[in-house]
Formats: C-alpha cells, structure tokens, sequence
C-alpha cells in the first residue's frame, strides 16, 4: 500500500486549496453588487464624511454652551485674587511647568470660546509681568484662534467660501473686496476692539483665507491689545492690596485708544488707496 510522505500531503492539501478557491471564484459563485447596494453606500459615505467635518466645530460648541454656564463662577477675577499667593508660589517653583500649564489653559479657553480669557490675559502679566507675559499670551490666543479657524473651515468653510465665489451682485462685490485687501482686512478685524474674537475667527474661514496668512495677522493683529491687558495685569498686585478692581476699559482710553485707532488707519490705508486708483482708472 503506498504512503504519502510530508511533501506528497503538502501538495495534495495545497492542490485542494487552489482548486477550491478556482470555484469560489468562478462566474457562477461570484456575486455582482446589485444597484440599490451602490445607492446605499454611495449616499451613506458623503453623509458620514459630512458629519466628520462638522464634528471638531459640533464639539466646539458644545463645549462653549456648556463653559458659558458652568465656569463662569471659575474664571473670575474674585478666583485669581483669592488664589494669588498659591499661583505666586506655585510659579516660584514651577516656572517652566507654570508657563506650560498657562499657555494650554489659554489655547483651551480660546479653542472652546470659554468665559475667562480676559481674566486669563490678566493673569499671564500678574504671573509673568507685562514681558514675556504678553508673549505667552499671544501665543495661547493665536493657536486657540487657529484651532477654531480650522474646525470651521473644515466643517463649512470650503462650501460656503464655494458658495460666496459663484454668488453674484453685492455678496460677490463684498468678497471680491475682502479677497483683494485680505491683509489689511486681517489686521483690522483684530485691530478693532469691537469685533467679538471669536466673530474674528470664524469669518476668515468663510473667506478662505490662507492658514499662514490667518496665523500671521493674529499673531501681530493682537499685540497691541494682548500687551494693554497684560500690562494691567502685571499691576494687579497692587489692586489686590488696595481691594479694588482692574480696569478692563482702559484700552478705550485716549492714551491707548489713539494710538490703536492710528494703527486702524494704517491697516485701512491700502484700502483707501486701491479704491482711489480704481475710481481714477475707471
């Protein structure tokens, strides 16, 4: 009676293989997609893809929703009087990790639009003096700010920029205005006092505007705001002995308010002088 040695079983068991894997695969056992399944994955994948966009900004504000009504009591000025001197210490023997801990704590107050961040700025000059406490300001709010700029870009942005570029009459006029002068348009939107910071955010995402160039007009854009607060902050030690409370408007101030209105008009003045050549052209 013959036997089959390990090489003989070997290719025998792979031959079976092979041969079943021919018949699964013939014509008659392959199944074709049918019409409505390509429907049905063809109308779930963009769906899906959509909610995937909208999710970071979903989460945004969600976030901000639920921090306008539990953190409100947190981030206050009456917390970091009442904290001072543990912060004080804390940073004493901590610089590195207090400068870390802050910064984060800034790009999250930003990034979820969260109640604070004025206080937050105050407290970056109370812990590290209007230099290099402006500076860590800046950067906290410039990369919360992107953090936003992108979530919404991803999620609407590229639709609705789509949209405002194939509109026609005045919505066309106005981003055609803002596409040519989006430098000046940047620093200005940051310049002014009276623009809401996230507002600030989010409109340069509706016109797609540049990363770096969003990155850049923040950075700079905010500055001379960033280096008021902090420098209000870094005098806090003696609004705290004196039992009184900051000043946040003094950025309206004539001493103040001037010079930033005359940076205003800087940001305006390629404005001005665009449309006075196109009226002279014309």
């Amino acid at each position: 009676m013959p036997y089959e040695t390990e090489s003989s079983l070997t290719t025998s068991s792979s031959a079976r293989e092979v041969g079943v894997l021919i018949f699964n695969c013939s014509p008659s056992r392959v199944q074709t997609p049918r019409p409505e399944d390509e429907k049905v994955s063809t109308m779930s994948e963009p769906n899906e893809n959509a909610f995937l966009r909208k999710l970071p900004l979903i989460i945004i504000v969600t976030v901000a929703i639920i921090g306008a009504f539990f953190l409100r009591d947190y981030l206050s000025f009456e917390v970091l009087r009442d904290n001072r001197e543990a912060l004080l210490a804390f940073r004493d023997e901590n610089y590195i990790l207090t400068v870390a801990v802050f910064i984060l704590a800034y790009v999250v107050i930003v990034a979820f639009s969260l109640p604070g961040a004025a206080i937050a700025t105050l407290t970056g000059g109370f812990l590290f003096a209007t230099f290099p406490g402006a500076l860590y300001n800046v950067i906290g709010a410039t990369v919360g700010a992107t953090a936003i700029f992108l979530a919404a870009r991803w999620g609407f942005g590229e639709k609705l920029g789509a949209k405002l570029e194939g509109s026609e009459g005045v919505v066309k006029q106005i981003k055609d205005g803002i596409d040519e002068n989006q430098w000046s348009m940047l620093f200005l939107i940051r310049l002014v006092p009276a623009i809401p910071f996230f507002l600030a955010n989010l409109i340069p995402s509706f016109l797609e505007v540049p990363l770096r160039r969003f990155v850049i007009s923040t950075f700079f854009g905010i500055m001379p705001g960033s280096i008021v607060y902090t420098s209000v902050g870094a005098g806090l030690g003696e609004v705290f002995e004196s039992g009184e409370t900051p000043n946040l408007g003094i950025i309206f101030e004539p001493a103040i308010f001037l010079p930033i209105a005359g940076l205003c008009a800087l940001a305006l003045l390629p404005i001005v002088i665009k449309a006075i050549r196109g009226k002279k052209e014309a």
